[in-house]
């Protein structure tokens, strides 16, 4: 009876493992939902439309761009976190997905716990620009002198709170130890805008969305706020370079899939996705928006989350972050 008993175990343990190596081998079987949780137009969505083109040919089946907005990125990473986990739905993410478990109380998800990481894919830099009509500081040392002589006068805008634009600033005022407002917008677009404008007098934008108007001479570039320079704007210095030594914010984005996706079926995806990001073609889309490739295995990316997890809280907590 017990030897009985035990065929049939293993004949299921058999059988379980030739439907896991079939299902991986058949994958994919449909057109896979690419979840993107903001609008279109930005960074992510444009990283991962440039990515998915490349990424449809490697693995046989289209790729369908799924904008769903909102709540910081949580309404499309919740969305994301329930779906099948076959391998058919994936999402793009970026700082938030660390950031958010510190800011929002009642999240429907646990970003570490609900997804399976696939690769990180790229970096786009965040620079600390300036309104040279309401700021004369073209350094970081002046802009710590100016904030120095008048705490509290100076604005830094940002495109909402717990954004890497937003914390890019947090931190500058933490290891600065220098007092500006913060002015939340719903949107890179609209804090830009106020910028130019001189209703705000700093931003720590997105290099994306900077750029053209460092380069018509409509806000100065001081700094930007990665850890090594940008291929962007190579002459500009890092902020630890130019003032704070261990200064360093790197908006990042990579790819996850729901928990429970099938090892075989995430090395798949991954495959394709470092493919994509080897592509010429998609180098040079990225290298248009100051997007630097990245890539890396599923591991490094867990121990990149569970780092910024642990980093974010700490800033969070310290500078009484609270989502709005």
């Amino acid at each position: 009876m017990k030897r009985k008993l035990f065929s049939s175990l293993t004949l299921g343990v058999l059988a379980l493992t030739a439907a896991g190596a079939s299902f991986a081998a058949e994958f994919p079987s449909q057109p896979i939902r690419w979840v993107v949780p903001f609008t279109p137009g930005g960074a992510m969505d444009v990283i991962a439309r440039t990515m998915s083109d490349s990424m449809s040919r490697t693995l046989g089946q289209s790729i369908v761009i799924e904008n769903r907005s909102g709540a910081g990125g949580n309404i499309g990473a919740a969305y994301a976190a329930k779906a099948a986990a076959d391998g058919h739905t994936i999402m793009i993410a970026a700082n938030g997905m660390a950031v958010n478990p510190a800011l929002y109380k009642n999240m429907t998800y646990d970003p570490i716990k609900d997804f399976e990481p696939i690769s990180l894919l790229a970096i786009v830099p965040n620079v600390l620009v300036a309104n040279p009509d309401n700021s004369p500081a073209k350094t970081i040392p002046e802009v710590i002198e100016l904030a120095k002589a008048k705490p509290g006068h100076y604005t830094f805008a940002s495109a909402g709170v717990g954004t890497s634009i937003h914390l890019a600033g947090e931190l500058f005022l933490s290891m600065a130890d220098v007092d500006m407002l913060h002015v939340p917008y719903k949107g890179s677009g609209p804090a830009v805008t106020d910028l130019l404008g001189g209703q705000v007098d700093y931003m720590f934008d997105s290099i994306t969305s900077a750029k053209p108007h460092i380069d018509g001479g409509k806000l100065t570039a001081i700094a930007v706020t990665t850890a090594k320079r940008s291929s962007t704007l190579p002459d500009l210095p890092t902020v630890a370079e130019a003032g704070l030594p261990g200064y360093d914010l790197s908006p990042w984005f990579a790819a996850f899939a729901p928990t429970g996706t099938p090892a075989d079926v995430i090395a798949k995806i991954r495959d394709a996705m470092l493919t994509a990001l080897a592509d010429p073609k998609v180098k040079a889309t990225l290298d248009s928006i100051g997007a630097e490739v990245v890539g890396g295995s599923t591991e490094e990316l867990r121990e990149h989350l569970a780092k910024e997890t642990a980093l974010w809280k700490d800033l969070v907590v310290e500078r009484g972050i609270e989502a709005m």
